[in-house]
């Protein structure tokens, strides 16, 4: 016999259960399908070097509520812990140069401290100033364009090379000559809006990062036993209604219903919160233009390898949170982590030290071409490049995401509203969620499940 509902969420990454936990406090009889065998998605923590340590992201934006709410609402907002220091370096001209504070998404806020930091040459930094005295060329409000496209305009590409480049690109693993200004970076298409008689990116980012300094909270959190703990929570807040190792392989119509198989599920409405390649099938025998359009959506492939080092090996002083790469560096490495400075709760040992390097971009699909053994050996030897690491690893771990990271490109909100638009002509309780949609990072996938539920919800309700 089939099981009946009000909401069958296909997906348990965070997106999927965050829209099954905002579905059951709308009082919807939720269930949850999940293909792996566990849920959580990207959101995995590990014993590693005697700590629980993340595979990908963690932490979350504070200062976007919608992760931070969830928390709260969970019990854990007494459980949190922020990173000890917020400093970080950019590997420059063969050295690692730390980037001062005063910046937004790598736009710098004080020229002077860039100056003084080396971060610049002295062509590009007066290329930066230029944008004090520049006319307005701002694209009409609310427009999108590419980030790069806005930091050349306004700095010029040094500025985008060797601060925004690195610090957003690492974000999305992409290339910001192509990313979404309102998706990737949506603070700086705040600035660049902020104030219509200013065009001043550089004084329009000082006025909103000194908003948000303001408010006295911490930048990033995270629960001390890791991001898994989130999912954990929220794991056995649903309980017997979470179905891991249950794949959803297609969507029919049953009698108004929505019929899941091969779990046999009927649902009156349903929110796909899988990746965008996995939603484009499940939707093509309805929707098929709109399974093409999520189909275009483009994705790039990283992995994060974690070391445990021999403190004594490591050549430079761990001062912050770790370094990024620029894209145009020549290295395999686009990031590194120093867990221990930018986590003292997981720093056990002194005589170890923790480390967490990415590697993988668009474009770049090397380490793709790499084993386990070929990889850890590419990046142990940019990581005595760039760091002075001279020691061999106690302990590895490789943890390897293939197309994980969607790469929105200029006007993706526009497009995922017509992809919206269009699902809801064909099938109006059918709603989407996930990275894909609203952008990488726990808030707003957060966000993206709970908009999803929200409107399932009501599209049963009414």
């Amino acid at each position: 016999m089939s099981d009946r509902v009000d909401v069958a969420v296909v997906g348990a990454g965070i997106s999927g259960l965050a829209a099954a936990w905002e579905a059951r406090r709308r009082g919807a009889r939720v269930v949850v399908l999940e293909a792996a065998p566990s849920p959580g998605g990207k959101l995995r923590t590990s014993p590693f070097a005697g700590v629980a340590l993340d595979e990908a992201a963690d932490a979350v934006l504070a200062r976007e509520p919608d992760a931070v709410d969830l928390l709260a609402e969970l019990g854990m907002a007494g459980d949190l812990v922020s990173p000890a220091t917020g400093a970080a370096h950019v590997y420059l001209d063969g050295a690692l140069r730390k980037v001062p504070p005063q910046q937004l998404l790598g736009v710098p806020t004080d020229l002077d401290a860039v100056a003084a930091a080396g971060l610049l040459s002295p062509e590009g930094l007066a290329r930066a100033r230029a944008d004090l005295t520049a006319a307005d060329d701002r694209p009409s409000p609310g427009s999108d364009e590419a980030v790069g496209a806005l930091v050349r305009r306004r700095l010029g590409g040094e500025v985008l090379e060797r601060l925004v480049g690195p610090l957003v690109g690492s974000i999305y693993a992409g290339d910001c000559d192509a990313l979404s200004l309102q998706v990737s970076a949506a603070q700086l298409a705040a600035a660049r809006d902020l104030d219509p008689a200013d065009p001043s990116l550089v004084r329009a980012a000082a006025a909103l990062r000194a908003r948000a300094t303001g408010t006295g909270r911490p930048t990033f959190v995270a629960p001390a036993g890791g991001m898994a703990a989130l999912v954990g929570a929220l794991a056995d807040a649903l309980g017997d209604d979470l179905r891991p190792g249950s794949p959803v392989r297609a969507l029919t119509t049953d009698g108004g219903r929505w019929r899941l198989d091969p779990a046999g599920v009927v649902a009156d409405a349903v929110v796909v919160a899988t990746p965008a390649f996995v939603t484009g099938p499940l939707l093509a025998p309805h929707a098929p233009a709109v399974a093409d359009a999520i189909g275009d959506v483009e994705h790039a492939s990283v992995a994060l390898v974690a070391l445990a080092v021999p403190s004594a090996g490591v050549g430079h002083p761990l001062d912050g949170s770790g370094f990024l790469v620029p894209q145009g560096a020549g290295l395999l490495l686009t990031a590194c982590s120093w867990v221990d400075s930018k986590w003292p709760h997981l720093a056990v040992d002194r005589d170890v030290t923790l480390l967490r390097a990415s590697v993988g971009r668009a474009g770049d699909d090397r380490p793709a071409a790499l084993d386990d053994t070929e990889l850890v050996a590419a990046v142990l030897a940019d990581l005595a490049t760039t760091m002075g690491l001279r020691a061999s690893p106690l302990e590895v771990r490789v943890s390897r995401w293939p197309c994980s990271f969607p790469q929105p490109r200029p006007g993706h909100r526009d497009r995922v509203a017509g992809i919206e638009a269009a699902l809801a002509d064909v099938a109006p309780r059918v709603r989407l969620a996930g990275a894909w949609m609203q952008g990488v990072g726990v808030p707003a996938c957060v966000r993206s499940g709970r908009r999803a539920a929200a409107r399932a919800s009501e599209a049963v309700a009414g």
